[in-house]
């Protein structure tokens, strides 16, 4: 497994995993902030692939100087081997490389799902962000 930033050659093979994994609201929700945080800042978007094959994708963003994880899916033929431990690692770097005052995940009825395993990660309850929609990502 590889985690890398990124590319435009993803573009298809990640919309097909997001539709593969997210509900049809997130997904139509999730491409939007997508759309807008690659406009912005690309290097905050990365995948892990195997084999070629792009298995799993987190989208983060910074808004007012706070890291946040926005998204995150992993293809169900790749969950529970780590991919999502190692993208959520490799995202982090990269907010600390940029000094943001706090990490932070969106906790919206999309995420929930997933919350344990940001805990099980070392995140706490005051690092879920219940009022993401005020996040740029997702309001412009």
């Amino acid at each position: 497994m590889h985690v890398r930033s990124f590319q435009l050659s993803d573009y298809r093979p990640v919309t097909q995993l997001l539709q593969t994994v997210l509900s049809e609201v997130c997904y139509e929700e999730t491409m939007e902030a997508f759309a807008r945080q690659l406009s912005w800042d690309s290097e905050l978007v990365l995948v892990a692939s195997v084999d070629n094959d792009i298995a799993g994708i987190v989208i983060g963003t910074i808004d007012r100087n706070r890291g946040y994880y926005y998204r995150i899916a992993v293809h169900p033929d790749h969950q529970r081997k780590g991919i999502g431990k190692s993208l959520i690692t490799s995202l982090k770097q990269r907010f600390e490389q940029r000094n943001v005052s706090r990490i932070l995940i969106t906790a919206d009825e999309h995420n929930e799902p997933i919350l344990s395993l940001y805990e099980e990660m070392g995140y706490a309850a005051q690092d879920f962000f219940r009022s993401f929609r005020q996040l740029s990502i997702v309001n412009g």
